[in-house]
């Protein structure tokens, strides 16, 4: 989109042009609001969301709150895909192969300091690791919403492979937020769960 267009859009908040419950996308197409790629972008707007309330917590290291700023950015850039229908060469659009690489780099790095789990965990602990394990389930909801659409049209296919490895590396960070795992907080089944 040129600047000027961009700068223009901007700067007048409500169009009215959704008022007949449609919303543009790329290359000015018109859809319903309820039309499978527009849930997607919403799925995914959300997972960008619940990571800008992961960077507003308190604790959080200034590496990976570079990180995930990163990610916000990629986010973008996936909703771009998205938002544009891939021609008929099915060229990629901004999503590429190396940013599955470099998640599953970061998903590395931060998964061998932290012990191996041996029980399931429940969401919870600081507010930096909960506001990760809110982030990781809206971005699994994200991925199942491209995955429907992708039945129905053709789709950068890096994104789904995206949005697989970002909720893995959410739940390792969450981890690494409740002090290197030290604050997590086992799943006890019936069992063995006390009676109140």
């Amino acid at each position: 989109m040129h600047e000027d267009t961009m700068g223009n859009r901007l700067s007048r908040i409500y169009t009215r042009t959704g008022d007949d419950g449609s919303t543009g996308l790329g290359g000015n197409q018109r859809v319903a609001k309820d039309h499978p790629r527009v849930a997607a972008l919403g799925d995914v707007d959300e997972t960008n969301a619940t990571i800008g309330l992961i960077l507003s917590a308190p604790g959080v290291p200034a590496d990976i709150a570079g990180q995930l700023l990163g990610i916000q950015h990629d986010l973008f850039d996936l909703g771009a895909d998205l938002a544009y229908p891939l021609d008929a060469q099915g060229e990629q659009l901004r999503l590429r192969a190396e940013h599955i690489t470099r998640l599953e780099d970061l998903l590395d790095r931060h998964n061998a300091g932290l012990s191996p789990l041996k029980e399931f965990i429940l969401p919870g602990g600081t507010p930096a690791a909960a506001a990760c394990h809110l982030a990781r389930t809206v971005c699994r909801r994200a991925e199942r919403s491209v995955v429907t659409l992708s039945r129905e049209e053709k789709l950068n296919t890096i994104l789904i492979s995206y949005l697989n490895r970002l909720s893995d590396l959410l739940f390792v960070l969450s981890r690494v937020l409740n002090e290197q795992g030290r604050r997590d907080i086992l799943w006890q089944p019936d069992r063995t769960r006390a009676q109140s």
